[in-house]
């Protein structure tokens, strides 16, 4: 397991014990992620669905594919977030997706910025790639402000995007590039 700290935060990788804390976590915030997220019928939020993420993550972490690290305050349990670096491709691209989610309850206190400015350390300094992209939909004022705090410059809007909530959306296209890297 990997576990990193921040100021106020724990980030660290899911294990199977957890089940029940992450369960808990998307059931709790459904409806309050809803509408920046797929369609979700009932099965996603089964114990076996969770399992099968949980294993699938852990593997993907075990091929350097993914980071997927969740976030509780420091010294709780409680499960309050996730930010997962996706699709990190090496060769000559060294790049990677960005992407995060908030517990309702934990929103406005700042830990997200806290926590992707972590993982954006994380992604240059010990992944050591190259370029994080992040897509979000540019009504989503919140998550737009996490990048723009974290340095993150805008490259674009690309049309269609993703299908969210069952339309397809829009999405503005924000990238950090790690200058140091040679």
């Amino acid at each position: 397991m990997k576990c990193y700290e921040t100021e106020r935060l724990s980030l660290r990788t899911i294990t199977i014990p957890d089940i029940k804390n992450l369960q808990a976590f998307l059931v709790r915030n459904r409806t309050f992620l809803g509408p920046w997220e797929p369609l979700r019928d009932d099965t996603y939020y089964s114990e076996e669905a969770i399992l099968q993420r949980i294993e699938q993550e852990i593997l993907l972490d075990s091929q350097e594919k993914q980071l997927s690290l969740y976030l509780t305050q420091k010294g709780e349990e409680r499960i309050i977030g996730n930010v997962t670096l996706s699709n990190i491709v090496r060769g000559p691209f060294q790049s990677c997706f960005l992407g995060y989610k908030l517990d309702k309850e934990a929103t406005g206190h700042g830990y997200m910025s806290e926590a992707v400015a972590k993982v954006v350390e994380i992604a240059f300094n010990d992944l050591r790639l190259h370029r994080i992209e992040a897509n979000i939909m540019p009504r989503n004022k919140r998550s737009l402000q996490v990048v723009k705090k974290n340095g993150f410059f805008f490259e674009g809007v690309s049309k269609d995007y993703l299908k969210i909530n069952g339309t397809w959306e829009d999405h503005a296209h924000y990238v950090l590039l790690n200058e140091g890297l040679e």
